[in-house]
């Protein structure tokens, strides 16, 4: 490969993990606010963006958990002693899936990307019990819905079997997320949309995605990967 083609091919969007740092950010990619839109139930029923976070077009993203400019790096992490090993699979989500068969849709899981944001399911049912009923084309619809808007892809469909995956159209840009619980409002994971690609510290490639939740709490057992774990109190 020529020198230039290599510039190219580094000169768009992506994100670079940096060892026991930050996420570089390179290529203009936006960055926004989205807050989550809940039930009165606390359900998670969408998501409403909060306008836009203004960046000079190459930009560092917390990782750590601890910058006092979140989401943006302060080089906490260089006197926090973190710990960002990568343990995240490089593999594809197609090798991890668990399939579920209904009626006009096939709903798949890869339950190692999950960041528990909820939109899975409702206080009532989840969409692994919906799919029984997917006969009735509300409950299909509603189960296409609820996938859509799952931010880290653990869950993909499909029409048939021998058909690709649909993907909800989404632009490639990063997302500050704030979740809501029943404490109140906290920080989520950084939500990545559009296919852009994730490189490792040691400069191997994640799978690239449609939708993936990146971990910036610093304490996820996926890193850099989101698993939940900032939804439950830090042991101190």
């Amino acid at each position: 490969m020529s020198q230039s083609n290599q510039q190219d091919e580094h000169s768009g969007p992506r994100i670079v993990v940096e060892q026991d740092g930050p996420y570089h950010v390179p290529g203009n990619v936006p960055l926004v606010r989205k807050v989550q839109v809940v039930s009165e139930y606390g359900e998670p029923l969408t998501w409403r963006t909060e306008g836009r976070i203004e960046t000079n077009g190459d930009y560092l993203l917390c990782r750590c958990g601890k910058s006092a400019e979140k989401p943006f790096c302060d080089m906490t992490h260089l006197t926090e002693s973190f710990d960002g090993t990568e343990t995240a699979d490089t593999d594809t989500t197609a090798e991890r899936q668990k399939v579920f068969v209904g009626t006009g849709i096939v709903v798949k899981r890869d339950y190692t990307i999950c960041c528990e944001s909820g939109f899975c399911g409702t206080r009532s049912t989840t969409v692994e019990k919906m799919v029984a009923d997917t006969a009735d084309t509300a409950v299909r619809s509603n189960v296409i819905a609820m996938i859509e808007r799952c931010p880290s892809g653990s869950f993909t469909y499909a029409v048939a079997a021998d058909e690709p995956d649909i993907e909800p159209d989404l632009p490639q840009q990063i997302a500050a997320t704030v979740e809501i619980t029943s404490d109140g409002p906290i920080d989520g994971p950084l939500w990545v949309t559009g296919n852009i690609p994730i490189e490792r510290a040691d400069g191997q490639p994640f799978e690239t995605r449609n939708r993936v939740t990146l971990c910036c709490c610093g304490r996820s057992n996926n890193k850099p990967l989101c698993d939940g774990t900032h939804r439950f109190p830090a042991d101190e």
